[in-house]
């Protein structure tokens, strides 16, 4: 069995973007209001050599919050040469950056080879022209594609991140986008639902009744259809969620601590309903890590299960992979 990739994060603020996105305060997404340092890089490997389940070859140093190719090249240079030292001594197995689609080009991405990324990401947020437009992307859908293209190109890992939710998007458009994302076969794909955060132009048009956010449900239930879409085309999802927003910044939206836990119990309760036909008792068998995203928040799962005619018990079996399921009647 394979270890499981980590990530050493450090995040570069908002310093790189030419423009103001709608929805975003970066600061008040990561928390980070200085730019870090060399140090502030070799301090944060140090402090991730710590902990006893390191692993140097399943590990990457990354570039995460701002636009890592659209800041001030000096600057980036420094960032990309200490975490490169890393590389060559093999504390870390590569380097991991996310930025914006218009700002890859050959010379970018022969720069980034030079230094030992293995691992770029692209903030694509939507593939719907009108949705980035609206939102001050700045960008536009065809950047998305042929970034992508070049970046592939490269020989790097591609993640592409998009957003639900998004002010002037629609479920459909969402789903559109999900099945273009697809076609450009990335590697991995993160899927985060739009919050409004004070400080934004979403907020002012929240104050305005204009952009209404996705309800916590409803955000639920999109991002997990994106997810089985994704997972079901070979694409690994490596994030369902912000990792964490300032409370004193939060106005709305669909924001919880556990929200990929709550997306992949929505997907578990769905294929289990896909399976059960007869009204009855039943045991619902799921790996060890599964248990609880079985079961649900407060029993919710085998409450509307149990509402359903299928009165259902859950147990570990060791056997089964992350998200599997194994059905069997009680006599």
């Amino acid at each position: 069995m394979s270890k499981k990739h980590s990530n050493i994060s450090v995040f570069v603020p908002h310093i790189g973007c030419p423009n103001k996105c709608s929805f975003c305060n970066q600061r008040h997404i990561t928390g980070t209001f200085k730019a870090p340092t060399v140090r502030d890089v070799a301090i944060a490997v140090k402090n991730a050599q710590t902990n006893p389940n390191y692993d140097s070859k399943n590990t990457e140093i990354a570039y995460f919050g701002g636009s890592f190719t659209a800041i001030n090249r000096t600057y980036m240079l420094r960032l990309l040469r200490v975490a490169y030292r890393f590389v060559k001594n093999g504390t870390v197995s590569g380097i991991r950056i996310s930025t914006r689609p218009d700002a890859i080009d050959d010379e970018i991405l022969t720069l980034l080879k030079q230094y030992g990324v293995t691992a770029i990401e692209l903030g694509a947020q939507s593939l719907n022209d009108r949705v980035l437009k609206k939102n001050n992307r700045g960008h536009s859908v065809s950047d998305v594609i042929n970034a992508s293209s070049k970046i592939k190109e490269y020989g790097f890992e591609l993640g592409l991140q998009i957003m639900t939710g998004l002010y002037g998007d629609t479920e459909n458009s969402v789903i559109k986008t999900a099945e273009k994302v697809i076609e450009i076969k990335p590697d991995t794909v993160r899927i985060y639902p739009t919050i409004v955060l004070k400080d934004t132009d979403l907020a002012a048009l929240y104050a305005d009744k204009i952009y209404k956010p996705q309800t916590l449900d409803s955000a639920v239930t999109l991002a997990s259809r994106l997810y089985k879409m994704f997972v079901d085309a070979g694409i690994s999802v490596i994030r369902l969620g912000l990792h964490s927003v300032e409370k004193d910044a939060f106005i709305a939206g669909p924001w919880h601590p556990a929200f990929s836990e709550l997306c992949q119990s929505q997907l578990m309760l769905n294929d289990v309903l896909s399976k059960l036909t007869d009204k009855g008792n039943y045991i619902i068998y799921v790996g060890k890590s599964d248990v609880s995203k079985m079961t649900g928040q407060k029993r919710s799962n085998l409450i509307y299960l149990e509402s359903k005619g299928f009165n259902c018990k859950v147990k570990q079996d060791e056997n089964l992979s992350h998200l599997q399921v194994r059905i069997e009647r009680e006599v």
